[in-house]
């Protein structure tokens, strides 16, 4: 199947920006900057990937970007009583992985304002608290263990399914992304995908690309009895009134971004595997967080979660207003 069906071309509270008690590294603040990006780092390669895509991110947005370690000495369940000497030594391990952090942003996106803090907490609570006015939080796919184990895939998760503002999980071939593939959103003709649409529409805007819009069916075949002949489609038929509806969908939003060059693709297939698919050749993936299932071709709530997983590029998931 065509992978590219579209035209080549201390348990405290953490810290608000410029209040990390000691932990942030500077206090400027330009007066452009108006909105913030709240990225996890833990040390390990998935969030130094998430980090790079933060600090351009939040250059290309003008905001300020906030990285953030979350740091504390719980193992599985179990929450184990350590010495002095060794909560100054994961206190001081946590500030030098942010310090690190802090600096390599600077490097990526030299004209992004950084504040970075460590905070002793559970990651999730930490995360949500932080990201939960900003304008994005930004996570890495899985950590390997140690710190890294932080971040890992549960925590993605959870920050993805709970979270009212976009959350993003950096992941697949980030760094090997070429500047001309397109922004991929998924729609289906719920409120989430619609929010998808719109920040998708503002992705591509931002970074100069085109847009793919795209809607996956799967027909599945109904049961029949011996002898009987299977049902018949007319894909071609199918395809056309699906590719109307699509635009229907997109229309308001191509219509505050009119710059946008739009690719309208419909496919056949699960919408997991066929978004996965098309991630292959995308620089960014948009979908909604709640989907509906009441129709065929519907988005639902578990795509979002199978392609943080297993999509070839990061993954922006969008929420709803009345979801959020």
């Amino acid at each position: 199947m065509n992978d590219r069906p579209w035209t080549a071309g201390y348990g405290a509270r953490p810290p608000r920006i410029g209040a990390a008690a000691g932990a942030d590294l500077d206090g400027r603040r330009g007066p452009w900057v108006t909105t913030r990006i709240v990225v996890g780092v833990d040390g390990s390669p998935p969030s130094e990937a998430a980090l790079c895509w933060a600090a351009r991110e939040a250059e290309r947005r003008r905001a300020e970007l906030v990285v953030l370690v979350v740091y504390n000495w719980r193992t599985s369940t179990v929450q184990i009583q350590v010495s002095h000497e060794f909560g100054e030594y994961v206190r001081d391990l946590a500030m030098s992985i942010m310090e690190a952090a802090v600096a390599e942003a600077r490097t990526v996106a030299p004209h992004a304002h950084v504040h970075g803090a460590a905070v002793f907490g559970e990651p999730v609570r930490v995360l949500s608290e932080a990201g939960n006015d900003a304008e994005m939080l930004v996570v890495g796919g899985r950590g390997s263990g140690g710190f890294a184990r932080l971040l890992a895939g549960s925590v993605s998760v959870q920050l993805a399914a709970r979270m009212p503002v976009p959350v993003t999980v950096v992941r697949g071939r980030d760094d090997d992304c070429d500047e001309t593939d397109p922004v991929v959103v998924g729609v289906d003709g719920s409120a989430s995908a619609d929010a998808a649409t719109g920040l998708a529409f503002e992705e591509a805007a931002q970074r100069g690309c085109r847009l793919v819009a795209g809607f996956a069916y799967d027909v599945s075949t109904p049961p029949w009895t011996a002898g009987a002949p299977a049902a018949e489609y007319d894909t071609g038929r199918i395809q056309d009134e699906l590719r109307a509806a699509l635009v229907g969908h997109v229309a308001r939003w191509h219509d505050k971004y009119p710059d946008v060059p739009v690719d309208y693709v419909v496919d056949q297939g699960s919408p997991a595997a066929v978004l996965t698919r098309w991630s292959r050749h995308a620089q960014l993936l948009v979908v909604g967080c709640h989907g509906h299932g009441a129709t065929t071709g519907a988005l639902p709530g578990a795509v979002w979660l199978q392609l943080i997983h297993h999509a070839d590029c990061p993954v922006l998931i969008a929420r709803s207003p009345e979801n959020a």
